[in-house]
């Protein structure tokens, strides 16, 4: 798997009506795991981790069979954000957890529809180890606004509020060839190297999406 392109082939999550967007995507991303084996390989901050990218593999089945298990060394750590407050985060603030990082935006369907979802398994899962870290994209002075409101609509207790309304994060992404569009979910193990990438919404509150977690955990760092 490691030194190959992400899997293209797997069956796409049922439900939530990704279809013919997320074929589409599939192929963004695995063209660009050929940018990054090339021309932005100096972007790569982990060292390639087979085992990481097997263990991810083997977990990814049902509901999650669209999950690309990757490990190939794209890290993380310098990703920047900011809190509920404004303040400024990046993934080296959460070394030593592993990570289900879910980019979302309230203006996008698919990921209102994910956010229960992911709720769920925040409630479930969430400790010392893993933790499910929503980074939203309302992009603008009011994005952090409208994030806000839309959660405390939804009242989802379990997702804290994360925001990047510059856009920088996921711009980075697409450079990479990571994800093209939302919802995108990146797993990173402790040390915020990235081992799986999905593309589109996912129902993370089945017994497929707590094997994927519980193989994240582990992983460590």
């Amino acid at each position: 798997m490691t030194d190959e392109a992400p899997k293209t082939s797997r069956k796409l999550p049922r439900g939530l009506g990704v279809g013919l967007g997320l074929a589409v995507a599939a192929v963004a991303i695995a063209a660009g795991a050929w940018l990054y084996n090339g021309g932005a390989a100096s972007a790569g901050q982990c060292p390639i981790k087979p085992e990481a990218a097997k263990a991810i593999d083997q977990a990814a089945q049902g509901e999650l069979a669209a999950l690309n298990a990757t490990a190939q060394g794209r890290g993380y750590a310098d990703l920047a954000f900011m809190d509920k407050d404004g303040k400024p985060k990046t993934i080296a603030d959460f070394k030593g957890k592993t990570l289900l990082i879910n980019f979302w935006a309230s203006w996008c369907v698919p990921c209102r529809e994910e956010m229960p979802a992911l709720n769920a398994l925040a409630a479930k899962y969430n400790d010392q180890s893993f933790e499910v870290l929503p980074i939203n994209l309302d992009i603008g002075d009011s994005g952090l606004d409208k994030a806000k409101a839309f959660l405390a609509e939804g009242n989802w207790p379990n997702l804290p509020l994360y925001a990047d309304p510059t856009f920088k994060a996921f711009d980075r992404l697409k450079t990479q060839g990571v994800a093209i569009g939302l919802p995108a979910s990146v797993l990173v193990d402790g040390d915020g190297c990235e081992v799986g990438v999905l593309q589109g919404p996912a129902h993370w509150d089945t017994p497929d999406g707590g094997r994927v977690v519980e193989a994240l955990k582990g992983l460590g760092a």
